[in-house]
């Protein structure tokens, strides 16, 4: 033979070349969950910036340190929800080809911001408290009519606290839900504060200090929470093993998958992403194990809210220990050698199909030749058994070759 018959040929079966559905370009916008967000932050900055006008004016008038003090608290909640604005609104743009996976990861970042000012502002209430405690003289009393400043504070703190927790919840927001518990802790901090100014009006003026400084440390331990969480995230740590066993349960539960290994699963914002190396039969072709590669990841997505996007790789073995394959020669290089090991064989230019397969560190080989070229049973024993003996004697395909199988067919196409 001058050339090889089958060397423009591409019906191979190999690990490398099983199809996989790559996660390129995420869309991450969601209209419906930007102009939310947007919203609920925009009434909280109006809400926060009425507020602190309302408690420095009427904490100075009325001679409430605390309700000065709270009123700058509320002002820092100000530059709060603008970050989460900011956040959102970075959010909530289309994936790019700087960020193929969408912005998602600024909602974490910035809640890692919240997080960082809910513990500055309890370090600071703490610092407050104390110095008023170690000097009760400049405790004054307050006039009566700042407890309803108090009040309308508290109110409307804890209606900011319900309606973003809502929206939150809503859209798997950890972002609004961090902006959320801000308000709560104002609330819960205007309500010390009440009870200060309560407290100071019946002669108690250390009351409100001392319940200041256990606000300050629930604060603290909300924004460590809330920081710790968004911190796992940016590091892409994965979902909580009872998920994870739920989509491990699911993809082996495929029509068609095997086993599976190399599970892996992160969070970015609001959503988790998935990938997964599925084993199926070793002998499917390429379509059929991309149609299954696509339901496992449509059932995934259909099934688990959080999840966004998944990447399935299709493996005819487990490869997560070795990869046994790595050093075996590719189609090319097999065929040609194939083609030097049948040379002197007159059969093997009616050769039309070759088909490779790479397990278990061998390559077995499929040979297809037309039945029309060689009607009679027996010569087509004869021809195989010559086939697999030229094979095993060659010295460059020995050590490779697992088997030799040859087919007649009535169309090898």
């Amino acid at each position: 033979m001058t050339t090889s018959p089958w060397k423009a040929l591409t019906s191979v079966v190999t690990r490398e070349t099983m199809p996989s559905i790559d996660a390129t370009v995420l869309d991450t916008t969601d209209p419906v969950r930007y102009r939310a967000s947007r919203r609920v932050t925009i009434i909280g900055v109006g809400v926060n910036f009425g507020l602190a006008c309302g408690q420095i004016v009427l904490g100075i008038t009325g001679g409430s340190q605390a309700l000065v003090a709270d009123g700058v608290h509320t002002m820092s909640d100000i530059v709060t929800d603008l970050m989460v604005l900011f956040a959102v609104w970075q959010g909530a743009k289309a994936a790019d080809a700087e960020h193929p996976y969408g912005h998602s990861r600024f909602e974490t970042a910035a809640t890692v911001g919240v997080a960082i000012m809910l513990l500055l502002v309890a370090l600071g209430i703490s610092i407050n408290a104390g110095r008023r405690l170690m000097s009760p003289e400049t405790l004054g009393t307050p006039l009566p009519f700042t407890l309803l400043m108090v009040v309308v504070t508290i109110l409307s703190k804890e209606g900011l606290f319900r309606y973003t927790t809502a929206v939150a919840r809503r859209f798997h927001s950890n972002l609004l839900q961090a902006n959320a518990w801000h308000h709560r802790s104002d609330a819960v901090s205007s309500f010390i504060v009440f009870v200060g100014i309560a407290g100071s009006l019946m002669g108690m003026t250390y009351l409100d200090a001392v319940a200041a400084i256990g606000v300050a440390m629930m604060i603290a331990k909300i924004g460590w929470e809330l920081g710790n969480d968004a911190l796992k995230e940016l590091v892409d740590t994965g979902l909580d093993a009872e998920q994870v066993a739920k989509i491990r349960n699911t993809i082996l539960a495929a029509d068609g998958v095997t086993d599976l290994h190399l599970l892996r699963t992160r969070r970015m914002g609001g959503q988790a992403l998935v990938d997964v190396h599925i084993q199926v039969d070793s002998r499917i072709s390429i379509s059929e194990g991309h149609h299954i590669s696509e339901a496992v990841r449509r059932e995934l997505i259909d099934k688990f809210v959080v999840v966004t996007d998944v990447t399935v790789h299709i493996d005819p073995e487990d490869d997560e220990a070795e990869l046994l394959n790595l050093g075996l020669p590719m189609r090319t290089e097999i065929t040609q050698r194939l083609d030097d090991a049948l040379s002197g064989m007159d059969d093997a230019r009616y050769i039309d199909k070759v088909t490779l397969h790479y397990l278990c560190g061998k390559v077995s080989v499929e040979l297809f030749i037309p039945i029309s070229k060689q009607p009679d049973d027996a010569v087509r024993l004869k021809i195989a058994r010559e086939f697999r003996e030229a094979v095993n004697a060659h010295d460059d395909l020995k050590n490779i070759i697992e088997s030799v199988t040859v087919h007649f067919a009535v169309s090898a196409q």
